[in-house]
């Protein structure tokens, strides 16, 4: 009785939704690993390459702390279990809003997309190592932006996406 009052398609609007959403998570998971992964068998912890002289480097750091090394230099083993704790309540959030989306804004589903696999890119490296593999070292001379990753640079770009429909009021939250 239940199949009958649902239109046809609807469950695989669903699955599509879902697929998609997986898909650019998977993504990000996967390209931010790989390039982790290449980091840290050819290049040294705390080694650098300059890319473009002057503005970009591959150097290898650790960051045990949170975005922009925040908490960093707090030795508490809390700080470990803050930090896990922390992504699964917002992998859980983002679940919950990306449920709530609907399919009419894809691209707000795709920022979400982006940020979840960032946090489980992140994620990950914590699990794995207790800190998180940064190696993306943008400056100018001698003012440094904090070292990033590639899981950092989708939680950004999906953040600003975020943002954005929420400024010009396109997501109904």
């Amino acid at each position: 009785m239940m199949a009958d009052s649902v239109p046809a398609g609807v469950g695989r609007q669903v699955f599509s939704k879902y697929l998609w959403f997986t898909l650019f998570a998977s993504g990000v998971v996967i390209l931010d690993q790989l390039t982790k992964m290449l980091v840290l068998r050819y290049l040294p912890l705390h080694n650098s390459v300059a890319v473009i002289p002057g503005f970009f480097s591959l150097t290898h750091v650790r960051n045990p702390g949170g975005a922009f090394g925040f908490l960093a230099q707090n030795d508490s083993p809390l700080r470990h279990w803050l930090f896990l704790l922390a992504a699964v309540f917002a992998l859980g959030m983002i679940l919950y809003l990306y449920h709530q989306t609907p399919r009419s804004r894809p691209f707000f589903g795709f920022a979400l997309a982006l940020i979840f696999g960032g946090a489980i890119g992140n994620l990950i490296d914590r699990l794995r190592f207790g800190e998180v593999v940064d190696f993306l070292d943008v400056y100018v001379g001698y003012l440094h932006w904090p070292t990033f990753n590639m899981a950092d640079s989708a939680v950004t770009v999906g953040v600003i996406i975020f943002l954005l429909h929420l400024v010009t009021k396109k997501v109904p939250l």
